[in-house]
């Protein structure tokens, strides 16, 4: 507060899950200073439209959005209209420049790139971003808010110089006291503050806690103190704004009796856009069928950890010393996947439509109308993408729901020749074809996971 300072005539648009760390804020900066809270309608921070609308009609000048979501948001029409907007904060996913300077382009407002875990109390460094050509690479994640301390440390726990990558370490009242019934997790992460007394046995000045946090984060300071976010130290990743342990998919992925060995990495599709890949070495005795294998990790892990495309091998790459060459995996070709529906092409000038978009969107060649957009290797974010197209080609108040409703194109098609009949797009009634059904049954427990899980 005493750095953005919030009035009462500010408004604070409440939109996050509240699953998700960062719905604490939003529900707390402004009850805390008077400014108005406005909580979006359930999944509304899904439809970039409603949200457009919503910022425009409720004045918000205040609101947060994961990078891969404000990607998304930045194409929405009539964001021309969203005046009253003052500050957006961004985190849970690396800033990029070429978002920064997109928002810049698109928004006369304020962007923060703001970082921190869960672990930490949600953020603890803060960078203001500059409407300016530089010739920067990375966006900063800034220097540490108050009461918090940050330490950049080798593998010995020493202090790294300016420009040397190390370990973020967090100190401060900010952290937490550990994890629920996992101590041993809690002794691993959670370590004594090597920092906390000086010479001579007198306090540090520069450190509050008996603890540190140790996130798993690289980072470096740059020249002019500001730290620089790096990467990863292990295997976990971030995909759009969730954490996610790749072994942990790997594992899963292990247990299918027909796979023998697997790698799983995350691909960077462009700049705001990421893919979980797997790749799969079968049994030399046993068919490995994709479809349903997909369908095996449907059943054991979240929406958002299923891989979006499958890569069968005969061997993985080896350096010369009998190591996992991660640089000579294939990249995955845009061929239409191993899918358990009949590839059917589009035959009419609205499938062959819907599917130019899929193809446009998905980067995959060939489309058929009883494809399943998820089974393509689509999400959320990219069915929002595809949402907007959609709405703008066939001026229609299709919703986001409406396409998690009817996942393939013939049920789609079938769903806008319903409306065009005159029948309520809420309605399930006897006029609905049997392949609409067929569609909303195979999707019912996949649309119900999302909507608890997926947090964007």
């Amino acid at each position: 507060q005493s750095t953005y300072k919030l009035t009462v005539s500010d408004r604070i648009l409440q939109k996050t899950p509240f699953s998700f760390d960062v719905s604490v804020w939003e529900f707390f900066w402004p009850l805390i200073t008077g400014a108005r809270l406005v909580v979006a309608q359930p999944e509304g921070h899904r439809d970039t439209n409603y949200l457009v609308n919503l910022i425009f009609q409720q004045q918000i000048t205040t609101l947060h959005f994961v990078p891969s979501m404000l990607q998304v948001f930045l194409e929405a029409k009539g964001l021309e209209n969203c005046h009253s907007l003052k500050r957006v904060m961004v985190s849970g996913e690396a800033l990029s420049v070429q978002l920064q300077q997109h928002f810049f382009n698109r928004l006369d407002a304020q962007l923060h790139n703001l970082y921190g875990p869960t672990e930490a109390a949600v953020d603890v460094t803060f960078w203001q971003c500059k409407n300016s050509i530089t010739n920067q690479k990375t966006i900063p994640i800034g220097r540490p808010i108050a009461n918090i301390h940050i330490y950049l440390l080798d593998k010995y726990l020493n202090p790294v110089p300016v420009g040397v990558t190390g370990e973020l370490y967090i100190g401060g009242v900010g952290i937490a006291r550990g994890y629920l019934n996992r101590t041993d997790l809690t002794a691993e992460k959670f370590i004594p503050n090597p920092f906390q007394r000086g010479r001579g046995g007198k306090e540090d000045q520069f450190s509050n806690s008996e603890r540190l946090y140790k996130t798993g984060d690289l980072a470096r300071y740059l020249p002019n103190g500001e730290i620089e976010y790096i990467g990863r130290i292990d295997h976990q990743v971030k995909v759009r704004g969730f954490r996610i342990e790749l072994l942990e998919i790997e594992a899963f992925i292990s247990q299918h009796a027909a796979v023998r060995e697997t790698v799983v990495t995350v691909q960077q599709d462009s700049v705001d856009s990421q893919r979980i890949v797997a790749y799969i070495v079968p049994h030399s005795e046993q068919t490995l069928a994709i479809n349903q294998l997909r369908g095996f990790l449907e059943s054991k892990l979240p929406s958002y950890m299923i891989p979006g495309t499958f890569v069968t091998l005969e061997a993985l790459p080896l350096t010369p010393n009998g190591k996992l060459d991660r640089k000579k995996l294939p990249i995955p070709d845009t061929a239409r996947p191993d899918l358990e529906a009949v590839y059917q092409p589009p035959q009419t000038e609205v499938e062959k439509s819907i599917a130019n978009i899929w193809q446009e969107i998905l980067n995959v060649e060939k489309v058929g109308i009883d494809d399943n957009f998820f089974e393509l290797g689509g999400h959320s974010l990219l069915l929002i993408q595809v949402h907007s197209k959609l709405r703008e080609m066939f001026k229609s108040d299709l919703s986001v729901l409406d396409l998690f409703r009817y996942p393939t194109i013939s049920s789609l098609v079938d769903y806008f020749n319903q409306v065009q009949n005159g029948t309520p797009s809420f309605y399930v009634t006897d006029i609905v074809s049997e392949k609409i059904e067929a569609g909303k049954a195979q999707q019912k427990k996949r649309l119900q996971k999302m909507k608890s899980i997926e947090n964007i």
